[in-house]
């Protein structure tokens, strides 16, 4: 077997009331933290409980609360101007992963300075990054445990993945207890991009033995649990085994790789400005379909996570399954498809070329299973435009 490196953060802090260990994990780093989070959490509370809880250690704050959806290189200079104003040493993120990834982008920054979008292109992080504690309200991205950050060029409406060992998070703080305000939709969107990261993770030709542990993991805790938190949004236990199952993906995913969902995802996110978690789940069904014969005997393990009675099936059998069941999953989370969601099938029809060049540029489609052409990305794109989640009728 070759060699291979394994990252996560160097501390992780997991479970019930985590959320009040940040004025400790604070002040073992720094004395002025940005907090790096938006209105929504905001007018939750959570801020102010953030604030409440570094200035019990002496750790005073700043705020940018100008994260809206997608992060983006506007917000990363927004967030910078005030870390540097400020004086600050720390950067917090509080959030879902567009505030983890705009926080991820200002601890590197603020060390090495330059563009964001100079280390897509391969500038090298001279410096250590400032310390970053991430603390994820959502079951989705597992930014916190990742060393990717995805920020969109505004202009030329591409969104970069940048990828290097810095943009990992100093800590992570999971509390469960942060995403019980997560309404349906934030749910199920956060709940199938966890799910897609751990599927891609454990296909990838890039995966190896330490990440298809974390991926099964996780596939086994999102399956379990995601309709339980979708339809009980109040059910901790859901929550804790969600948010345990996106961590653990990230941590997946970081560490082999991602595939074509992703690849195919990011263009729409950054053309459409559709979220990135609905993005992958409009596209994941389709994706498998695609796959599935060049990855049979991994998908076969999905299918026998979804349904035990499939344990005895032959591997192609149990495969259908997992294809059918994740087209089940999505049907029974109401995720909607490209034009369902509003996009213009014109206005869609007109942007394939460039997002099925953007995909394959992005790198993510040569690690799938079965890697497309540009050709075959550009027929994914209009299959999925007008999906259909048929019901499988498993039974």
């Amino acid at each position: 077997m070759e060699s291979y490196v394994f990252r996560m953060p160097s501390t992780v802090n997991y479970g019930r009331h985590a959320f009040e260990r940040i004025g400790k994990e604070a002040a073992e780093r720094g004395n002025k933290a940005l907090v790096v989070s938006d209105h929504v959490m905001d007018s939750l509370g959570y801020v102010r409980k953030a604030k409440e809880y570094l200035n019990h250690e002496g750790v005073e704050s700043a705020l940018y609360l100008g994260v809206e959806s997608e992060p983006t290189d506007t917000y990363v200079a927004e967030a910078m101007k005030i870390f540097k104003n400020e004086s600050c040493d720390i950067v917090i993120s509080l959030g879902g992963g567009s505030c983890i990834d705009t926080a991820k982008a200002v601890s590197v920054l603020a060390v090495n300075g330059g563009y964001i979008g100079e280390y897509m292109g391969g500038r090298k992080i001279a410096s250590k990054n400032v310390p970053h504690i991430a603390i994820p309200t959502t079951a989705g991205t597992g930014s916190e445990a990742t060393d990717v950050t995805i920020i969109t060029n505004t202009t030329n409406d591409v969104k970069m993945m940048i990828k290097q060992p810095a943009f990992m998070p100093d800590a992570a703080i999971v509390d469960p207890l942060l995403t019980v305000t997560s309404p349906k939709n934030v749910t199920a969107a956060t709940g199938i991009d966890a799910l897609s990261h751990a599927i891609e993770a454990y296909i990838s030709r890039r995966a190896h033995p330490m990440t298809d542990d974390m991926a099964r993991s996780a596939m086994k805790l999102i399956v379990g649990h995601i309709k339980t938190a979708y339809e009980d949004g109040e059910n901790i236990d859901a929550r804790e085994a969600m948010s345990l199952g996106a961590m653990q993906a990230g941590v997946a995913f970081s560490n082999s790789s991602v595939c074509l969902v992703h690849g195919m995802s990011r263009p729409i996110g950054a053309l459409f400005h559709v979220p990135h978690g609905y993005s992958n789940a409009m596209l994941l069904p389709a994706v498998l379909e695609f796959s599935k014969t060049y990855a049979i005997e991994r998908l076969a393990d999905l299918g026998r996570i979804f349904d035990s009675r499939s344990e005895t099936w032959p591997d192609d059998q149990a495969a259908d399954l997992a294809v059918n069941a994740v087209k089940d999953l999505c049907l029974e989370l109401n995720i909607p498809n490209l034009k369902e969601w509003g996009i213009e099938e014109e206005s869609f029809d007109s942007a394939i070329r460039k997002m099925a060049t953007d995909a394959l540029e992005s790198g993510s489609p040569s690690n799938n299973p079965r890697v497309p052409d540009q050709l075959e990305i550009e027929e994914l794109y209009r299959v999925c435009y007008n999906y259909e989640y048929l019901e499988s009728k498993l039974g």
